[in-house]
């Protein structure tokens, strides 16, 4: 099936005595009882499937994480409470059995950078900061630190910039090291990256799968080498996301794909408009020929879907300037998430990147001018009409 259809129809419709529900149904149930305890004992040996404790697993969750997995073309899935959380598994199930050492891009969501610096170094796991987009660093990172894992997104957040997936997971192959993708700007839609050769792939679900801004969760998909060790670790420590949480992200991900390529197109409109207007300094988008990236770009992602989020600096702007011209936003919505049906603007330097230091945001190209752009399902003139009175 093709992923249109795919996310229509996976995880629905299993069979609930004697009528199969057309949508995957709520269950709150915290535990399970069968007839005979030789069942219930089958069912926690994993020897025959059921459920027995929501821990464990729930039918709720259970839908949710196989429509998932059957969007990214994964073994497996793990629904959890958060996209942090979805990412602290991810990582922990990388590092179970291998050396407690991380290579990580420099380029990444500010909460993650937080993870490493702030949870995983205080528990003794060596974090090495690379650029992701430059091979030859990325190889020698590799060489030189023996990491258990390299972590990286598809497309970074917020200046989306777009590493080579497909030849940095061959060098983790070679070095022994688990490549964990932060898929989330990208979706399925663009990219699966176990397609390309990552063994974990992380989605914050309140983004663009659930799309409505009304859940807050997340997911991993994992391949089949690290899905028992991704289980084992949710059995004891339990993240799991709620069946209520669990039914609004399948809702939401049924018109997933019509939504990004809609987004996808608006964002193109957009991102041509930003880039005429006089008070613009740059652009950071995808489409751009003269992108860093173009390269990989052309090999990754399909023509035409460059994903829905632009950057964009404001010429001569600081902190003031910038909460002027976002102040007088009337439709595109002041909010602190992305993905949504409606458009959000977002400053980085205030919100995502807001734990890290001014001189490392300058480092990494996040100056006090730069504002971040998630393109909505909108009429995109309209769009544009209100980013321009905004600009004045």
């Amino acid at each position: 099936m093709k992923l249109h259809t795919k996310a229509v129809h996976a995880g629905d419709r299993k069979p609930a005595h004697s009528a199969i529900p057309v949508t995957t149904p709520i269950v709150t149930a915290s535990s399970y009882v069968y007839e005979r305890m030789e069942t219930l004992d089958q069912v926690f040996a994993e020897e025959v499937e059921g459920y027995c404790y929501a821990r464990y697993d729930s039918p709720t969750a259970h839908g949710l994480e196989e429509l998932v997995t059957a969007l990214e073309s994964g073994h497996g899935s793990l629904a959890t409470s958060s996209g942090m959380n979805a990412l602290q598994f991810a990582l922990q199930t990388a590092l179970t059995d291998r050396r407690r050492s991380v290579v990580a891009s420099n380029a990444l969501y500010g909460a993650t950078i937080s993870q490493l610096m702030k949870v995983f170094e205080p528990m003794a796991v060596e974090v090495r900061w690379v650029d992701i987009c430059d091979l030859a660093a990325v190889e020698q990172a590799l060489a030189e630190a023996r990491p258990g894992c390299v972590v990286m997104e598809t497309i970074s957040n917020p200046l989306l910039r777009v590493g080579a997936m497909d030849r940095i997971a061959a060098l983790c192959r070679q070095a022994g090291a688990a490549l964990i993708v932060d898929n989330t700007f990208a979706t399925p839609l663009l990219v699966r990256p176990i397609e390309r050769g990552a063994n974990l792939v992380v989605h914050s679900l309140t983004k663009y799968l659930a799309g409505h801004g009304d859940v807050l969760g997340g997911v991993i998909v994992s391949d089949a080498d690290h899905y028992p060790m991704l289980r084992s670790l949710s059995k004891i420590l339990g993240p799991n996301l709620g069946p209520f949480e669990s039914y609004l992200s399948m809702r939401g991900i049924k018109t997933f794909p019509l939504r990004m390529e809609r987004q996808c197109a608006n964002a193109i409109r957009l991102a041509t408009a930003l880039r005429a207007h006089p008070r613009i300094e740059r652009v950071h988008f995808p489409d751009d020929p003269a992108h860093p990236d173009a390269e990989t770009i052309a090999r990754l992602l399909p023509a035409g879907l460059y994903g829905a989020m632009i950057s964009f600096a404001i010429r001569d702007a600081g902190r003031d300037e910038v909460f002027a011209f976002m102040n007088r936003l009337k439709l595109v919505v002041r909010g602190t998430s992305l993905g949504d049906v409606h458009t959000l603007m977002l400053y980085p330097a205030m919100s995502s990147h807001r734990d890290i230091s001014p001189r490392q945001r300058q480092r990494l190209g996040i100056g006090d001018n730069l504002v971040r752009l998630s393109v909505g399902i909108e009429d995109p003139g309209d769009i544009a009409e209100d980013l321009t009175q905004a600009l004045g």
